[in-house]
């Protein structure tokens, strides 16, 4: 029988029931505390400290600093710092997350400890956490170059996503630092899949034979075990670097093979990568789309416009500024600035998968 999902609680109702029985309704009513924090912010961060102090359920006590992260709540410091010597793995990991989330520098000395924690959990959390609050650029990147050595790939993984988000932020134009990708050229050869593409995003050189071979096999379904938006992305910088080899694969990617049945999930991105290399049906689908009958679909195709750099769509495009109805206007405004760049990078961010 269809039930109607729970209404959210009322203050009164999320107070009350921290003091339920069953721990999944005590979790349930910290995660309703967090709206109310709008009207009653004091009482709501005093709660949510106290479930993350003393309740008895480690899912009560990980909602806890998770909702103490979404309020920015840097008055909780003390008590996320002394949360990370919780006997519950992961409410250690969601409190070492948090106070990456809050992004205080106080957290630093704790966090650079968790670094070399023995708990590879720990050190992947730390990682992120680590990056975020510590003051000196220079400080976090020698971290995260560390952290490119630990002997657990998904720590390697995440400590090379995360300095692409220094990267982001420090005006550098999206590139990172040359120590980075000195780095990553010895990642190359790693044996994790997941590893070696992260790594050749970075390095992101055409003449990388090393390079190459990573992207035509994305391409072509031979890296199944990295993860989908490092897959998504260097699908396009296939695209972007012009590789031919990877036009086969590309192909069976974005229109299927005979014998396919279902829509390949990185469709998308592969007609995107054809589309930058010339490829005339892959063009020739993404303008036919600029026209399609629902927002959605347009503001597909408009995103891969631009990711394509086809000039032919910059008037289709620039005809849909100003109205939200026909597409969603930041996916307008970042196509026409990217169809503006005469000399666009071969460097493709990682971005979230499309539909």
């Amino acid at each position: 029988m269809f039930r109607a999902p729970p209404l959210p609680r009322t203050f009164d109702a999320a107070l009350r029931d921290l003091n339920a029985e069953r721990p999944a309704d005590r979790a349930s009513a910290v995660r309703d505390l967090v709206p109310h924090a709008e009207q009653a912010r004091d009482q709501v961060l005093r709660a949510l400290q106290k479930a993350l102090r003393s309740d008895k359920a480690a899912e009560v006590r990980s909602a806890a600093a998770t909702a103490l992260a979404d309020l920015d709540a840097t008055e909780a410091l003390s008590e996320l710092l002394l949360a990370v010597e919780d006997e519950d793995p992961f409410v250690r990991q969601m409190a070492i997350a948090a106070l990456g989330e809050l992004g205080d520098s106080r957290a630093t000395e704790r966090l650079r400890r968790a670094l070399s924690d023995d708990r590879a959990e720990v050190r992947f959390q730390a990682v992120m956490a680590y990056a975020r609050v510590v003051a000196s650029r220079e400080d976090a990147l020698l971290a995260l170059l560390a952290a490119t050595r630990d002997r657990d790939a998904l720590v390697v993984h995440i400590a090379l996503r995360m300095t692409e988000e220094l990267a982001e932020g420090d005006g550098a134009k999206g590139r990172p630092d040359p120590r980075v990708i000195e780095r990553a050229r010895a990642l190359l050869g790693h044996a994790s899949s997941g590893v070696r593409v992260i790594a050749a995003l970075l390095v992101a050189d055409g003449d990388d034979a090393r390079v190459r071979s990573i992207l035509i096999k994305a391409a072509d379904g031979e890296e199944p075990k990295a993860h989908r938006e490092d897959l998504a992305a260097a699908i396009e910088l296939a695209g972007a670097l012009g590789l031919e080899a990877a036009r086969a694969g590309l192909e069976r990617r974005a229109f299927g093979g005979l014998l396919s049945f279902r829509r390949d999930p990185l469709a998308w991105h592969a007609r995107v990568a054809l589309a930058r290399m010339g490829h005339e049906r892959a063009r020739r689908e993404i303008l036919r789309e600029l026209g399609d009958r629902g927002r959605d679909g347009r503001t597909l195709a408009v995103a891969a416009a631009g990711r394509a750099q086809l000039e032919a769509a910059r008037d289709p495009i620039a005809a849909m500024k100003g109205d939200p109805t026909r597409a969603d206007p930041n996916a307008v405004e970042e196509a026409l600035a990217a169809l503006a760049v005469k000399e666009p990078s071969a460097m493709i961010p990682v971005q979230p998968c499309q539909p």
